[in-house]
């Protein structure tokens, strides 16, 4: 039935039209000049034209089928088909919630043909649904509801697995490669147009994806991008002939105004800024025009914020309060957390490490920060080496080429009870810094300083290169979490 869905439709509106199309007759029509045959005197206008405007509207409203022939032609359609007829005309919208055909639908779906015994609490419990849900489309919101429960049961299944390095679910990419997810830009500009864009590639990492977009069609400058929407797309897998609007989940909204972006590198073609949280836009230098724009994504919670947010608003995570049973003692403050941290651009890792018993004193809680001290700069065992350089390849629609001393950093910190607790998938850059004082034991060459900064917390990390290995060491690094992100969760006033 799918095939000869566009033929069917369109014979179906060619009736229509045939129908409705008013009857003429071999008589001449009367003319509106003043003195002639056919003049309205008195009317308003006495011109021709507003004449027959007047007469037209005087005339019966357009014949159609009758809905009862409507409504059985609409009952041969699938769910998916039947809900995009409801976007042809407001008739059409009406019919597409009819109660019957979607009861139908509904029924050959989900509800057994096995007659099963109710007892009474059930059978009332039925009546008390149906007198609150008599309202017109009550079996079109059960089916969609059911869709989604049984579907979301099924995929949230496979998250179930979850891997003990990263905290994370192991199959986050496979699920989202199943369900067909991607993700569209939507760039308003101050005019208020908006331009819809969709990703010409994706780089998949074990705790994030790279999602960029160079296939061109951004406003002609820069500076004219008022708004930035990023949504979560799933479309049906058809054949190319018939593509259907797939449902849009929306995952983040920026607005320039209020959220300026932080310039964070250049090469020979293009400049970088970095817009927050993970957004970056390649700009061609000497030029206002966008070469590509490119986002990270944390996989924390990535599936459902790319399915279960509207297109309007964002997911919602529910609260997850966890016990507060021996988070905290005299002597630790806090303790028992997990770091895994990764240092990539679009093609390959640069740093990978996972950080165990991580703990903090309760008299570092300094300033509204909770620091965690992960690599320490007087302990050389826990320093470590950065393999290749620090550089982000980007592509354009024609070029390509590679920004050095940048790069993206995805940090996944675990609570004590192995849960994610602040999930971070965002561009750093490298800045020259201050050699710290002479200690036991230290490094002889040039020191340099790379961080994350945001409301939720900050990441700082110390970095020395050495001449002679050519090449980045890790000297220092350490987290601070701000202190409502641990009342929030675990109910307390720190």
């Amino acid at each position: 039935m799918a095939a000869g869905r566009g033929e069917f439709f369109s014979s179906l509106l060619l009736g229509l039209e045939r129908t409705s199309a008013p009857r003429t007759t071999g008589t001449r029509q009367p003319s509106g000049g003043r003195g002639k045959p056919g003049s309205a005197r008195g009317l308003p206008g006495t011109g021709g034209g507003r004449v027959d405007r007047w007469r037209r509207k005087k005339e019966p409203k357009e014949r159609r089928l009758p809905s009862e022939i409507l409504l059985k032609i609409l009952s041969y359609l699938d769910a998916s088909s039947l809900l995009c007829v409801g976007h042809v005309s407001k008739l059409f919208h009406r019919l597409g919630d009819d109660d019957v055909t979607w009861q139908k639908i509904y029924t050959s779906e989900f509800m057994s043909q096995t007659w099963k015994p109710k007892s009474a609490g059930d059978e009332e419990d039925e009546e008390e649904e149906e007198e609150e849900d008599r309202s017109a489309g009550r079996w079109k919101k059960m089916y969609f509801r059911a869709m989604v429960g049984q579907e979301v049961t099924k995929w949230r299944k496979e998250l179930s697995e979850i891997s003990p390095s990263t905290g994370l679910p192991t199959q986050t990419e496979r699920v989202l490669r199943n369900l067909n997810v991607s993700w569209e830009l939507t760039l308003r500009d101050r005019r208020g147009r908006e331009v819809t864009l969709a990703p010409s590639r994706l780089h998949f990492f074990e705790s994030s994806v790279i999602v960029r977009w160079s296939a061109g069609g951004f406003p002609a400058r820069y500076r004219d991008i008022g708004g930035i929407r990023l949504h979560g797309v799933r479309r049906e897998r058809r054949s190319h002939e018939t593509r259907k609007p797939g449902w849009r989940s929306l995952m983040l909204k920026l607005d320039l105004k209020t959220r300026p972006p932080r310039f964070i590198g250049a090469d020979r073609l293009v400049r970088l800024v970095h817009l927050s949280p993970g957004f970056i836009i390649g700009i061609w230098r000497g030029q206002d025009s966008v070469a590509f724009i490119m986002v990270s994504l944390h996989f924390h919670q990535l599936v459902e914020k790319s399915l279960l947010g509207s297109p309007v608003c964002p997911y919602t995570e529910p609260a997850d309060r966890l016990p507060p049973a021996d988070h905290r003692d005299p002597e630790f403050g806090l303790h028992g957390y997990t770091l895994h941290f990764v240092l990539h651009n679009t093609g390959s890792e640069i740093m990978s490490g996972h950080f165990r018993q991580l703990s903090c004193r309760a008299d570092r809680f300094r300033r509204g920060l909770v620091e965690l001290t992960v690599v320490n700069r007087a302990d050389p065992s826990q320093h470590r080496s950065l393999s290749g350089s620090i550089k982000l390849p980007w592509k354009s629609d024609a070029l390509e080429g590679s920004v050095e001393n940048c790069c993206i950093m995805t940090s996944t910190l675990l609570d004590e009870f192995q849960k994610p607790f602040w999930c971070v998938s965002s561009p750093v850059c490298v800045t020259t810094a201050k050699a710290p004082p002479p200690r036991c034991f230290d490094y002889s060459g040039e020191h340099f300083a790379m961080g994350h900064r945001s409301p939720d917390g900050e990441v700082r990390m110390t970095l020395v290169w050495l001449k002679e290995q050519k090449q980045f060491f890790l000297v220092s690094l350490a987290v601070y979490v701000a202190l409502y992100k641990l009342n929030e969760r675990f109910g307390r006033k720190f």
